[in-house]
């Protein structure tokens, strides 16, 4: 009976033995913060503009030697952010000082299609120009290719080159003048 005892005494001690004692209690560590991405600032062209322009250029004569001259005016315009594509329409004023051959007005009517790059926008334009002197009134084809980059969200710099396709000025037949023009501009937005 003692050996009966004893027995469910050590049965009893090591099932409580078992049943807990000291141990460190076990903590889960705390998740880590979730560090979301940083998005690169994003640009929005959408919007009217206006301002300045200055720029040189150079008139090849289909009958003489070529003119050089200094154009200065003024544009505005609007554009239209898609996204990656901009889209947008822009009228301009350049009064243009030909060398020895006096004074002109030039206006271009064009559309631009430019690739939003964030802070800088290179673009294509197509149009009609309008070119007028003492000796001629002729409209004609415009191009170019340009690009503008945005000092603040309301400033903007740009350059570009475009050209300009007379043919048969003052309807004299094979007369052309054909124009090349590189401007910087300087433009506000509102």
């Amino acid at each position: 009976m003692k050996l009966a005892f004893a027995t469910l005494g050590a049965s009893l001690f090591a099932v409580t033995a078992h049943a807990g004692g000291y141990v460190a209690p076990v903590v889960e560590p705390a998740p880590a913060p979730v560090v979301a991405p940083v998005a690169a600032p994003v640009s929005d062209w959408t919007g009217f503009y206006a301002g300045l322009q200055y720029g040189q250029g150079d008139a090849d004569l289909s009958d003489a030697d070529s003119l050089d001259f200094d154009a200065y005016g003024v544009h505005g315009g609007y554009n239209r952010d898609f996204g990656q594509f901009v889209l947008g329409g822009e009228l301009d004023y350049n009064r243009i000082d030909l060398d020895e051959a006096g004074e002109g007005d030039l206006v271009r009517l064009r559309g631009r299609a430019g690739y939003d790059l964030g802070r800088f926008m290179p673009y294509v334009s197509l149009g009609a120009a309008h070119v007028e002197t003492d000796d001629l009134s002729e409209t004609a084809f415009t191009y170019g290719i340009g690009a503008d980059f945005k000092v603040t969200e309301r400033m903007t710099l740009g350059a570009e080159y475009t050209r300009q396709d007379f043919d048969d000025v003052n309807d004299v037949s094979g007369f052309d003048i054909d124009s090349d023009m590189v401007q910087v501009r300087a433009s506000f937005r509102f």
